[in-house]
């Protein structure tokens, strides 16, 4: 029995009479968008005294890759930063409208550590209220009063607060070095050797992963972001061609004349 959602009042709930309209244009042979398929691996790793970020650079369209290195850990705040898995455009936009209402939140209290979950709160609000719409995967991290903080922040608004994370497509890979050998002693240098072999597991084992890694290590007195950290793919320099002149041959010639009608000199100031 099919659903009549015409029907439904929706005022003061959500709205499905996309659905019925959907299902209609189906039936008349128009094919719906689909979503495309992304490649990353994003990794959080908490610490003794610090958090870690890390990264690849690939960015992909479907199964071509646009950018060997983008950058995918966005700033938040002066102790917070947030990795991005989605669609590239998304990512940016939703951590550059968290990241103002961070700096202002800064300027009302400036004598306080702006707390983590208000832009954990900020970010779940926000991709709730587009129910997935906006293809946002984030793994946020930073250190404010009260510690260090790692959530993971999922398209549709649902958040997890973990001492370790993986996200992307190259996530499966990922989480097995971080089940394997996390341990809540691990010192800064043990935790960005793990965030670093975890991002390798993506970009060796996922197609959408891939290029080089980045890492940003947050701890209280400062935060360092670590561009290119390891650049695993590297290739070593092409040789130089040379190919000798009359090599490729000539099939046809056309030439075309032109005349001359009118000539004209302007004289430029210097």
């Amino acid at each position: 029995m099919a659903l009549n959602y015409s029907s439904i009042n929706d005022d003061e709930a959500f709205s499905f009479r996309n659905l019925e309209r959907n299902a209609k244009i189906e039936k008349m042979g128009l094919k719906m968008p689909s979503f495309r398929k992304t490649g990353t691996t994003i990794v959080g790793v908490t610490t003794r005294d610090c958090v870690i970020l890390a990264a690849d650079t690939r960015a992909t369209s479907d199964t071509i890759v646009m950018e060997k290195n983008c950058e995918k850990i966005h700033y938040i705040g002066k102790y917070m930063h947030c990795c991005g898995a989605g669609t590239a455009a998304d990512t940016m936009q939703v951590t550059r409208m968290v990241s103002a209402n961070v700096s202002l939140q800064a300027f009302k209290f400036p004598d306080e550590m702006v707390p983590v979950a208000f832009a954990a709160r900020s970010l779940r609000q926000y991709l709730f209220k587009y129910m997935g719409y906006v293809s946002a995967a984030l793994i946020l991290g930073g250190i404010d009063n009260s510690g260090a903080h790692l959530y993971s922040i999922y398209p549709h608004g649902s958040i997890d607060k973990l001492p370790y994370i993986s996200m992307g497509s190259g996530s499966m890979a990922a989480i097995s070095e971080l089940e394997s050998r996390w341990n809540e002693d691990l010192t800064e240098e043990e935790g960005m050797k793990l965030a670093c072999d975890a991002i390798l597991g993506g970009v060796f084992n996922d197609l959408g992963s891939g290029s080089n890694v980045d890492l940003c290590v947050i701890k209280k007195d400062g935060t360092r972001m670590l561009r290119n950290y390891l650049t695993p793919n590297k290739k070593p320099a092409t040789a130089k061609y040379v190919y000798p002149a009359g090599l490729t041959k000539v099939l046809c010639r056309n030439e075309i004349k032109f005349q001359i009608a009118e000539e004209t000199v302007m004289e430029v100031d210097a």
